[in-house]
């Protein structure tokens, strides 16, 4: 069994939860009440997605290697008091 990775964008829902949208695969979109679950719900669209593939026949996309994701931590003054 090969393993794919694919980017998900996690954006807040207006009536609360998350939409979760998978670029790479138009149409594989779902939703969770929390972000974990938003996170656990894309696992399972991207693999029903994958195999709904697989049984009609298709080719899986590829998902172009983006730049790795750098964490930067910076420290500005503020007029306002946090």
């Amino acid at each position: 069994m090969k393993a794919y990775t694919y980017t998900i964008q996690i954006e807040p829902a207006e009536e609360g939860g998350y939409n979760v949208y998978v670029p790479a695969l138009p149409g594989c979109v779902t939703q969770g009440d929390s972000y974990e679950e938003a996170v656990a719900m894309a696992e399972e669209c991207i693999e029903g997605f994958l195999e709904a593939l697989v049984k009609a026949g298709q080719s899986i996309p590829i998902e172009a290697p983006s730049p790795t994701a750098v964490k930067a931590l910076v420290r500005v003054k503020s007029p306002i008091p946090v």
